[in-house]
Formats: C-alpha cells, sequence, structure tokens
C-alpha cells in the first residue's frame, strides 16, 4: 500500500495514477487543509494523512477528508466520508460533510490538485 504524501501544487496526472494505482486503484483518499490550501494523498487511512498534516503544523479543525474517483466525471468523482470528518464541535456529527459550503470548498481545492492541466 503506498504512503500518504503532502502536496503543494498541483498533481501530475501520472502522480494522480500511482496514487489511485497504489491503494484502491479506482480511488485516492485524501484530507483537505482549506486555510492553507494544501492536500495529503494516497495511502490507505484518512487519519494517516490527517497525522501528516497536523505535523506539518495544520489545524485540525481546517482539515477535512474525502475520496477521488479519477476515472469517474462530474460530482461522481468525489466522496465526502471520512471518520476524521466527525466533530460535533463543528456541527458535523456524521462521517459525511455535512455543509455543503465545507463540501464545495473540498471539492474545489481537490479539483485544483487532481485535475490541473
Amino acid at each position: 500500500m503506498g504512503q500518504p504524501e503532502i502536496f503543494r501544487e498541483p498533481i501530475p496526472e501520472t502522480t494522480v495514477r500511482r496514487l489511485a494505482d497504489e491503494t484502491f486503484e479506482d480511488m485516492i483518499k485524501f484530507v483537505v487543509d482549506l486555510k492553507e490550501k494544501i492536500i495529503c494523498a494516497g495511502g490507505g487511512l484518512h487519519s494517516d494523512e490527517e497525522k501528516l498534516l497536523l505535523e506539518e503544523g495544520c489545524a485540525q479543525a481546517n482539515l477535512w477528508g474525502a475520496n477521488y474517483y479519477p476515472d469517474l466525471s462530474g460530482e461522481d468523482r468525489f466522496e465526502y466520508q471520512s471518520m476524521i470528518n466527525v466533530r460535533p464541535s463543528q456541527n458535523n456529527t456524521k462521517q459525511q460533510i455535512q455543509s455543503e459550503q465545507i463540501r464545495s470548498q473540498v471539492r474545489d481545492l481537490a479539483a485544483y490538485f487532481f485535475e490541473a492541466k
């Protein structure tokens, strides 16, 4: 299984494919920092990605986990579910990101990293 990696620039298409192939073949787990505008992707657990970002100095309140499906299109490419998203103190009581505003920010940031041409 691949190891999570932090990216601060758009991810080359070959790296996106590698990240998918190393883990689930059709999906990449990722965690974004909505304030710092960085992403940690790859590996098998959102919690591992979250840990790397926390070690980089990111604030947990800004971190959200989701999944990216590179072979799908449109909104189907994104799944906004992770155990790290359960945080009642931020009105998110489920694994799913409940706020449409936060989902939109996660989607936009993930698209920037995974789909920049």
